[in-house]
């Protein structure tokens, strides 16, 4: 083992070039034994298993995005870089721990194992991720760079896929590939988990039981989101709409593929008038704001901002004054850095709404 003192830990690497799926196995167990023997404290992680399917050129984005998810970091690490032309496998072993151990604690060790690959191996690519994942833990799937038949390949022995909704050209195809993938899979959707601190404010706005009913009054939703993120913005409404029992229909597109979408929904007591509108001055990916009225005068509105969300809200009463608030919700958003920590730890929980959410976004994309 070979300590790294920028970084405070302490690396056991192996490398070969035209190996086998049992070379590297055999790799991985071996510097195992070689960390526990050097100090017993010394011991694998066994939560999760991640495999990563990305282009080689990449690779080194994918990395640091990796390097930045912290405590949600999985136990072993898979990486399968597809290179073009390639036909043999080459591969990296490394397993790594803390540099320093306190006597009676016990020290994690990660394993990461980064195996070259060509397209031709996407397709029965089980046969070489099979050896190298740890058996017993659940293993998630991450392709970020698409080869959707690597994904196919691995869907018989993995429980669990990460995918990002708005990384298609298509929102539609998107959503159908989601709903595909969860028939067999759980599925882990970025575009899902970037509605989330918006999908907790509205929530708690409307969970004091004086205002609950209003929920029930809905009569207009308005969402701006990032030009790429329509699917942020559909899984929004479609957890709305899942969530109150509104009988949806397809949106009406208007100003091109990066303009609006608008429609309406059938509550129980009323049409919900539902517009969609791209904002095109955004730079990251995500929903800009959201707006909620009700036939009862209520009117709530987010929007993204400096180190939060910026919340109004508004009550119009006959005969009283108007009632207005404004307020910061200080770190309601986790930003793209923290979005994949955020996915990978939703890997080993269960989140029963996205299922009907995507249900429901489907019917308004169809």
């Amino acid at each position: 083992m070979e300590a790294t003192a920028s970084s405070r830990t302490t690396d056991g690497v192996w490398r070969e070039r035209d190996t086998t799926p049992a070379a590297i196995e055999e790799a991985i167990r071996r510097l195992l034994n070689e960390a526990h023997a050097e100090n017993a404290s010394y011991v694998p992680a066994r939560v999760m298993n991640l495999v990563c399917i990305v282009d080689k050129e990449w690779s080194g984005e994918i990395a640091n995005r990796l390097r930045r998810v912290g405590r949600h970091h999985p136990s072993r690490t898979v990486v399968c870089a597809v290179e073009p032309r390639r036909t043999t496998l080459d591969a990296v072993a490394t397993v790594a721990g803390p540099a320093e151990t306190k006597p009676g604690d016990f020290a994690v060790l990660r394993e990461t194992v980064l195996v070259t690959c060509g397209p031709q191996h996407l397709a029965r690519l089980d046969t070489i991720v099979d050896p190298l994942v740890v058996t017993d833990l659940p293993t998630m799937v991450w392709s970020p760079h698409g080869h959707p038949e690597a994904v196919d390949a691995l869907r018989g022995m993995s429980q669990i896929v990460l995918l990002d909704s708005v990384s298609e050209p298509d929102v539609g195809e998107a959503l159908r590939r989601a709903a595909d993938l969860a028939g067999e899979l759980y599925v882990v959707d970025l575009a899902w988990l970037r509605s989330t601190p918006w999908r907790e404010r509205i929530a708690a706005t409307f969970d004091p039981a004086t205002v609950r009913e209003d929920l029930r009054l809905l009569s207009s939703v308005a969402i701006r989101h990032h030009p790429d993120s329509a699917a942020a913005a559909l899984l929004l409404v479609g957890w709305l709409g899942s969530r109150l029992g509104w009988e949806l229909s397809p949106l009406v597109s208007r100003g091109g593929a990066a303009g609006s979408r608008v429609g309406t929904a059938h509550a129980r007591r009323q049409d919900v008038k539902l517009t969609l509108d791209a904002d095109a001055t955004m730079s990251v990916p995500g929903l800009a704001g959201v707006a909620l009225e009700s036939a009862s005068g209520r009117a709530l509105r987010f929007d993204r901002g400096e180190g939060g969300l910026r919340a109004r809200y508004r009550h119009r009463q006959r005969g009283h004054e108007d009632v207005e608030r404004e307020w910061t919700i200080l770190g309601a958003s986790r930003g793209e850095a923290g979005i994949l920590g955020e996915g990978i730890r939703q890997a080993l929980l269960r989140d029963p709404t996205y299922g009907p959410a995507l249900e429901a976004a489907l019917v308004l994309v169809r």
